[in-house]
């Protein structure tokens, strides 16, 4: 144990931002730079190393929190990152993006506030980084087998790594011009910068894993064909199908879904686009989604310039505690939370729906009406008299993704049967029903966590590994089947 009294003697800190008027001048990450090392020490002590500890089930990965608190504390960073890296491929990104479900879980969160979790796992894995401690690891002998990856997400990018360490020749396939998925597109630079995928996707190169950007399987490359190539297959390509807004006016110009917004300015920050084809700058914005999404694109409204931000959620606002009887402990509850992207400024309205869009003379979308929404017998109803009218020149549907593509025939080309919700349905080992090929992250659960995606990576590896052999050593954290803590 770090220290008996740790929980006792210091009270819940976290990492220090920079301040909004400097911030929302760059594309840095937000927070203050070598912030968190100071405090660490004192923050991981504050873990009671519980005799059952309830943070290895509140995180799908199964971390071994505290452990690697333990050699926080000590100031031994090699070992923390060592168990850091038992169970968790890249901590560098569930430190800068996961919502922390294990913080949720935390025992001392019962009648305190919980462990600092997420930030001291990200002090231990950059001063891994730092010390030289992250090295590429490739395997000891080849088996002779090769795997196609399809989808570079974290899904995808940790059942390529776990599968070239067991000595298989993987090749990830990924549609866009750069690996990273969701990461390195859908994640503004302020919350993760994009230079933590490229030297992760290094160290991978150097592990032998192999990339190939730019190719998406059932356009460019029949599946079919690509299934003949290689002795598996696995699929981690996203739920990827944003979830539209079927209401009059939605045909008009300037109304998009967020993973055509958000991109762009990715692109611009990579240096591929001086000014982003969809900007915000001067224009009243509109955020459709009350989720993470939406609150990207509320930041990324900001630091284009946007002459307002108002965010809409359809639900209502949710409280600032944790309601016993609803949302109990360990499971991760609903609350109202401000991102760095909330202090920036801007509106936020819950329990509202849109009824309708109005548009100019020349199709430019230019106000949204709404109305106030209110539960009634379990039913969404709308409260008449309450409709009003915003400004709208740029809006943003974050709404969430209903599943996989369809669109681009992988699904129809492998033969893949799915689920009742749209997923790519898979048995125990994460295989579908057309032999040699498995699928793991959304594409099979649905949209989720990025620990989530990461621990079916893990697992699915296993599942092709024993396929390959006969037999894997390889750890799976999770089965299709499990989901996140709940009543």
């Amino acid at each position: 144990m770090a220290d008996p009294k740790g929980f006792l003697t210091h009270e819940r800190e976290t990492a220090k931002t920079r301040p909004v008027e400097e911030r929302v001048q760059d594309w840095n990450e937000v927070y203050q730079p070598g912030s968190l090392l100071p405090i660490i020490s004192k923050q991981a002590s504050r873990c009671m190393d519980c005799g059952i500890p309830f943070c290895h089930n509140g995180c799908p990965l199964g971390n071994l929190i505290p452990e690697w608190n333990d050699y926080a504390y000590r100031g031994d960073w090699t070992e923390a990152s060592e168990r850091l890296h038992a169970t968790n491929n890249f901590p560098e990104f569930t430190g800068r993006l996961c919502p922390a479900p294990c913080e949720a879980a935390c025992v001392l969160g019962i009648n305190q506030q919980p462990v600092t979790i997420k930030n001291v796992e990200v002090s231990i894995i950059d001063k891994a980084w730092d010390n030289g401690d992250v090295t590429p690891q490739p395997p000891e002998r080849l088996s002779g087998k090769t795997v196609a990856v399809i989808g570079s997400g974290p899904a995808g990018l940790a059942a390529a790594q776990q599968l070239t360490r067991a000595g298989h020749t993987v090749a990830v396939y990924e549609r866009a011009d750069r690996i990273g998925g969701l990461l390195r597109y859908g994640i503004p630079e302020f919350k993760m910068e994009k230079r933590h995928i490229n030297r992760r996707i290094e160290q991978m190169r150097a592990e032998g894993t192999k990339f190939r950007t730019e190719v998406e399987i059932g356009r460019d490359i029949d599946a079919a064909k690509l299934r003949k190539r290689y002795d598996a297959v696995v699929i981690a390509a996203g739920a990827t199908t944003s979830r539209d807004l079927p209401v009059p006016g939605r045909e008009l110009k300037g109304i998009h879904f967020a993973m055509e917004y958000l991109p762009l300015a990715n692109k611009v920050q990579e240096g591929d686009l001086t000014v982003a084809p969809i900007t915000a700058e001067g224009k009243h914005v509109v955020v459709i989604g009350g989720g993470d999404t939406g609150a990207d694109c509320v930041g990324t409204a900001h630091r284009q310039g946007a002459a307002s931000v108002t965010q809409l959620e359809i639900m209502p606002r949710p409280g600032e505690e944790r309601n016993a009887v609803t949302q109990p402990w360990p499971t991760f509850p609903m609350l109202y939370k401000v991102t760095s992207a909330h202090e920036e400024g801007g509106e936020r309205v819950y329990s509202v729906s849109t009824t309708h869009f109005e548009g100019d003379e020349d199709g430019n979308v230019k106000a949204l009406h709404l109305i106030e929404v209110e539960f009634k017998d379990g039913k969404l109803e709308q409260k008449p008299g309450t409709e009003r009218v915003i400004p709208a020149d740029l809006v943003t549907l974050a709404m969430g993704f209903t599943g996989t593509d369809q669109q681009n025939g992988l699904v129809e080309q492998f033969g893949l049967e799915l689920d009742a919700r749209g997923n790519v349905g898979r048995d125990a080992d994460f295989a579908t029903n057309v032999p040699g090929v498995f699928v793991a992250g959304d594409a099979g659960r649905g949209q989720s966590l990025i620990v989530w995606a990461i621990a079916e990576g893990r697992s699915a590896a296993r599942g092709v590994d024993r396929f390959l052999t006969g037999a894997s050593a390889l750890p799976a954290p999770i089965k299709p089947t499990d989901r996140a803590l709940a009543v």
